[in-house]
């Protein structure tokens, strides 16, 4: 199902997304990634992965309240469309089909210079 196909980035955000719920928005979901995966996300690549799974229909976006803090300027807040979940699901049965396949052999034998 090519039409469900994710990148490995795009996956984290979009699972990011996910375990964020009602407060996904750049920074926060940054901040996610980097804590659970002490993996350093830039901004530029967040929001150029944000900009393509809004165009693919994965998530979609809406203004928040206006605040102070933000000299009146609204945070951008991120949720996971139908079809965001369709392609997070292929994506978790994809793997798993994957996982399942590995021959236990390959679990048991001795690993080489390990």
């Amino acid at each position: 199902m090519k039409d469900y196909q994710l990148g490995e980035f795009e996956e984290i955000v979009l699972l990011t997304v996910g375990i964020l719920n009602n407060v996904a928005y750049s920074i926060g979901i940054k901040d996610e990634i980097e804590s659970r995966l002490s993996r350093t996300v830039s901004m530029g690549a967040l929001h150029t992965a944000l900009k393509r799974m809004e165009d693919k229909d994965y998530l979609r976006s809406y203004a928040g309240e206006a605040t102070e803090e933000r000299v009146g300027r609204p945070r951008r807040y991120f949720e996971i469309t139908a079809l965001g979940k369709k392609a997070l699901q292929h994506a978790k049965a994809t793997r798993e089909q994957l996982w399942a396949a590995i021959p236990d052999t390959i679990w048991q034998a001795k690993l080489m210079g390990i």
